[in-house]
């Protein structure tokens, strides 16, 4: 399987600020692959944003479908799929990922909390506290990010092209061992 020319599916996966869309979307352009993003997806299926939908319904119901829609695009898709924050929560996820070259963005605190200014279209980042709950966050989610990825990439500090092209080049050296 051939993830740098399109063959394979790469899943990016980390926390709220992470760059997995922006990121995807330009490792997508460079290796010249499809890019798709489960939160658009669900969007686009669920005619409603993603607060809306944990206003309206719950985490609950936003992480069932959420879990059917990625069940579906790590099956139909191909080139590189951007996860929600949240979608490696589910054992059912983690256990779809064991298929895929799964690269896991790592961001600090302090960035996250930076480059998602804690914003209301973030319904987990809500509350009267966002950087506490950012924190716990990060705090448990980071074992579960490292147990599915099969490389991790450092994105403090560093631009989306900078990010890019060490990704770029992890996978082709990858790819060349293989």
């Amino acid at each position: 399987m051939s993830d740098v020319t399109g063959e394979g599916l790469i899943v990016v996966v980390g926390p709220p600020g992470s760059g997995k869309t922006t990121v995807g979307r330009q490792l997508a352009e460079h290796l010249g692959v499809e890019f798709h993003d489960a939160d658009a997806d669900i969007e686009r299926e669920q005619n409603r944003t993603i607060s809306d939908i944990f206003a309206a319904d719950g985490e609950a119901a936003f992480r069932a479908i959420e879990e059917e829609t990625i069940e579906r695009g790590l099956r139909d898709y191909a080139g590189v799929y951007a996860l929600g924050g949240g979608a490696v929560l589910s054992e059912r996820t983690r256990t779809r990922l064991a298929d895929h070259t799964v690269v896991f963005l790592n961001v600090g605190m302090a960035e996250g909390v930076r480059r998602t200014g804690l914003s209301s279209a973030r319904p987990l980042l809500a509350g009267v506290n966002p950087r506490a709950t950012y924190k716990a966050l990060l705090d448990a989610r980071l074992p579960i990010y490292r147990s599915v990825a099969t490389m991790e990439i450092d994105t403090n500090g560093r631009t989306p092209g900078d990010v890019v092209t060490e990704l770029a080049a992890v996978l082709a050296a990858r790819e060349a061992t293989q």
